[in-house]
């Protein structure tokens, strides 16, 4: 009697975790499996703070990040780390050194920059400074820090050749490829729903046409496309419409593997009891596909998605790196490795390759994203066991 009292309540409790379990909708099935993923979950973090940090990227930004805002008193700057101490004492705000500039014998005339102690520039938090829009709409010209002193400036990057803040540039430039990568998965999304919905709804001849458009696209490489769409793009074409082509071509030819999914899923969904209900109710194909089958693996459509993201962004990165996409002064990912590829940087300004450590953060946290979402998506998945 003992043992059956005190297995009551445990037994309670399993039995409203299974009750929970079948009454749960695909979305929190999802949610709990994805939440047991560690790597997953640091990913999701992870990306919340780039894609952040991107979209404030003007506010958080305490220069321009284009030639208007360079510094041109400190060209190949080294990073000025904030500190509260010294030996002349501590302070509640932080600030930075005050340099000066001169060539030495030493570095064959180089630049030599020398960090002037006497000199202190506090940091101020919410301050004034240049002027930009948040979300391309909202006027604005208060930033997150800034000095106060005349000809004082904090470069907590450094800056690059021109003199422009590699922080204020970086933040852009996260938020620059995502808007690629974004646009150009839009693009595929759309057209693979269009062109996989009715290849895999109507089957037949008009299945086998759409498959070798299908097979024609991706035999098409895209280093050699791009080769020749640059030949044709005249040197004056502004960054914005280079943009906007960069993203629309990633968007035409990044399709077929998302359409064919989608082709897979129909065919086989296409024959279930519920889509021949809606069929003899007089529903149309179109109705069919997009009240019916669509919404029956909307969270596999989704997990693909999150995977072809980080190859757009891959792709634009890569074009931008060889000088096939956006170009200066456009700040993108891929603009800004083209400043890594010298040995001179490699030996004397290393500072350059702190751009790459989020270009790298940023494609590993959708990898590890997309993973995560793909085992929680996959009911038959054992890792969630």
């Amino acid at each position: 009697m003992t043992d059956q009292t005190t297995d009551t309540p445990q037994f309670g409790a399993d039995q409203k975790a299974k009750e929970a379990y079948f009454t749960a909708s695909q979305r929190q099935l999802i949610w709990a499996r994805f939440k047991k993923q560690r790597s997953a979950m640091i990913a999701a973090w992870v990306l919340v703070a780039l894609l952040l940090s991107g979209i404030f990227a003007p506010f958080l930004s305490p220069y321009d990040p284009t030639i208007a805002g360079r510094n041109k008193d400190y060209t190949n700057g080294a990073p000025q780390i904030p500190q509260f101490c010294d030996d002349a004492g501590c302070s509640f705000r932080p600030f930075v050194y005050g340099v000066t500039r001169e060539r030495s014998i030493a570095t064959n005339f180089r630049w030599v920059t020398k960090i002037d102690p006497e000199q202190r520039h506090y940091i101020y938090f919410f301050e004034e400074g240049w002027d930009y829009k948040l979300f391309g709409i909202i006027p604005m010209d208060t930033h997150l820090f800034a000095t106060r002193s005349e000809g004082g400036f904090v470069h907590i990057f450094g800056t690059d050749a021109s003199g422009k803040d590699i922080f204020s540039r970086t933040l852009h430039a996260i938020w620059t490829s995502m808007q690629v990568g974004t646009i150009g998965v839009f693009i595929a999304f759309v057209l693979a729903l269009i062109i996989g919905g009715i290849s895999g709804y109507y089957g037949g001849w008009i299945d086998s046409i759409i498959q070798m458009i299908t097979d024609a696209v991706r035999t098409v490489p895209a280093i050699p496309l791009f080769m020749a769409v640059a030949a044709f793009m005249p040197p004056e074409m502004t960054a914005e419409a280079r943009f906007f082509y960069i993203s629309l071509i990633l968007g035409l030819i990044g399709w077929p593997t998302l359409a064919r999914r989608v082709r897979t899923h129909l065919l086989t969904e296409r024959n279930q009891e519920y889509v021949l209900a809606a069929q003899l109710c007089g529903a149309r194909p179109g109705h069919v596909i997009r009240k019916h089958l669509l919404p029956s693996f909307t969270s596999y459509i989704i997990v693909d998605l999150v995977i072809s993201f980080p190859y757009m962004v891959l792709s634009e990165t890569a074009l931008s790196f060889i000088g096939l996409g956006l170009k200066d002064p456009v700040n993108s990912l891929g603009v800004m490795l083209q400043n890594v590829t010298s040995a001179d940087v490699l030996l004397n300004y290393q500072w350059y390759f702190i751009p790459v450590i989020f270009f790298i953060a940023l494609v590993m946290a959708f990898v590890f994203l997309g993973d995560g979402l793909r085992d929680a998506a996959d009911p038959y998945s054992d890792t969630h066991k």
